[in-house]
């Protein structure tokens, strides 16, 4: 089965370079199989070797230890990622401006309640399991809610992809590579 692997913070910011094909072939190096990249932002699509959430820790480590970085590396299956398009609580009036934040645990009731009090002005959010669901009013770059800072009040790890990207991902891990 092909799943999909998010890396957190790579080619965003001028920091942690990974360019995509060193990262397939890596992946390959580890066992991987069906080893495919979309879009530049750390998005990898393959068949892994054994236990999916232990290749996402191998690939970490790898990248570390090859580029020098420490960079998340998240695992969800197409059936998670249509779960999260579907899941999906917000208005979507345009969904490169509607966000999918996959965390790497499901945020406590407390943190979830705490993290209310992150500024957001017209951007919305909310938390479904292990997704944080955001709307942009006015896109991510003219935003007021600061992903991070919401991040930090929930206490967990994540990486965000636009509406439209999870769709992609989610269409591709179901193609034949």
């Amino acid at each position: 089965m092909t799943d999909v692997y998010l890396f957190r913070a790579v080619n965003v910011g001028g920091t942690a370079k990974l360019p995509m094909a060193d990262l397939r072939a890596l992946a390959t190096e580890l066992g991987a199989t069906d080893v495919r990249t979309y879009i530049a932002s750390g998005n990898l699509l393959s068949t892994p070797p054994g236990d999916p959430g232990a290749f996402a820790d191998e690939l970490r480590a790898a990248v570390r230890l090859r580029y020098g970085f420490d960079r998340e590396v998240l695992h969800r299956t197409p059936a998670q990622l249509r779960d999260a398009l579907l899941e999906h609580p917000l208005d979507v009036d345009d969904p490169a401006r509607s966000y999918v934040t996959f965390l790497d645990a499901v945020p406590a009731a407390a943190a979830v309640d705490a993290a209310q009090a992150v500024e957001s002005g017209d951007d919305e959010w909310a938390v479904v399991g292990d997704h944080l669901h955001v709307r942009f009013a006015q896109g991510a770059g003219k935003a007021t809610l600061s992903t991070d800072r919401l991040l930090r009040a929930l206490d967990v790890v994540g990486t965000a992809r636009n509406l439209r990207t999870v769709a992609q991902l989610e269409t591709r891990a179901g193609e034949a590579p």
